[in-house]
């Protein structure tokens, strides 16, 4: 399959997935989800949706259990939606680089800040 195919069905299933998790599920669990990416297989059968929630650990574990829950109802929607010849198994992968990315900068906002202050002493 070509690239430029895969990267649109990606692109294509984010989308869908996005709005399906923002408008059409009803589940109490379900946090404030946004995904990320999606990788879906050559072959078209599998893709791995990678979200990211805001929240603490809880709120990650409910949103868990909510998309796997969900997994069945979102394949059926996304079915109805993509004019695919197969829809892909979907399989949640919770993502935690956003948040990796607020510490490593609020490390390096703290550093800046201690070496403000110590330029200041001089």
């Amino acid at each position: 399959m070509a690239k430029y195919r895969s990267d649109r069905i990606n692109e294509e299933l984010k989308r869908e997935i996005s709005d399906i998790l923002q408008n059409d599920i009803k589940d109490p669990g379900l946090g404030f989800v946004s995904v990320v990416l999606v990788e879906v297989s050559g072959d078209l059968r599998q893709a791995k949706v990678y979200y990211s929630v805001m929240g603490n650990h809880d709120d990650i574990q409910s949103t868990k259990d909510a998309l796997k829950r969900s997994a069945g109802f979102i394949r059926r929607e996304i079915a109805n939606r993509l004019a695919l010849r197969y829809t892909p198994e979907l399989v949640f992968i919770y993502d935690d680089s956003i948040e990796h990315g607020i510490r490593i900068a609020q490390i390096i906002n703290k550093e800046n800040a201690k070496q403000g202050n110590h330029h200041e002493e001089e």
